[in-house]
């Protein structure tokens, strides 16, 4: 446990240092971060985000969108929630996935958890990762909100591996590839 203490203790240096909140030193790449973690840390990088979004001691200024959150409020709009689990007893699991990944679609996901404002000093932060997992995806998530979020750093705690080119969920699925983001740790 005390290594991801001593990790998530340097990532909250890292996200106030300048270089990052300017994206200097990225050769022209976006400024995207992933931070890996054990699946099995999970409730401590939660406490974590919790502390880190209410600090206002800060140098810059986290705005946390979860995609669990956002995937429910998709829902709620598409007024699915309350009818999902007899629509799963009637038809089945894999018949609710799919008409729910009509309407739950990267876009959707990007109007959710895009900043409306977003100021110098501002960092967006991605949590609620596995959880949304199989109704998005990071690295299409990531492909879809870069061109509405091109002037922020953000940062997804990300419950898997990361190697520079492949995101690997729960480090036990299938990796899917993803280049243009850095480890930031």
């Amino acid at each position: 446990m005390s290594d991801i203490l001593e990790r998530l203790d340097k990532l909250k240096t890292r996200i106030q240092e300048e270089d990052f909140l300017k994206g200097n030193g990225l050769s022209n790449e976006v400024n995207i971060h992933i931070f890996c973690y054990d699946p099995a840390d999970e409730m401590a990088v939660r406490y974590f985000t919790e502390q880190l979004v209410a600090d206002q001691d800060l140098a810059c200024h986290v705005i946390e969108k979860n995609l669990y959150r956002a995937f429910l409020e998709i829902c709620d709009d598409k007024r699915i929630t309350k009818g999902a689990a007899s629509m799963e007893e009637k038809k089945g699991k894999e018949y609710l996935k799919n008409q729910i990944l009509r309407f739950a679609n990267n876009k959707a996901f990007v109007e959710k958890i895009k900043p409306e404002e977003q100021r110098d000093g501002d960092v967006l932060l991605i949590t609620g990762v596995g959880e949304v997992f199989p109704f998005a995806r990071v690295h299409a998530l990531l492909e879809a909100i870069q061109p509405e979020v091109p002037n922020i750093p953000i940062l997804v705690m990300y419950p898997g591996s990361f190697n520079g080119r492949q995101l690997r969920l729960f480090d036990k699925l299938e990796p899917n590839g993803y280049y243009r983001a850095f480890n930031a740790i």
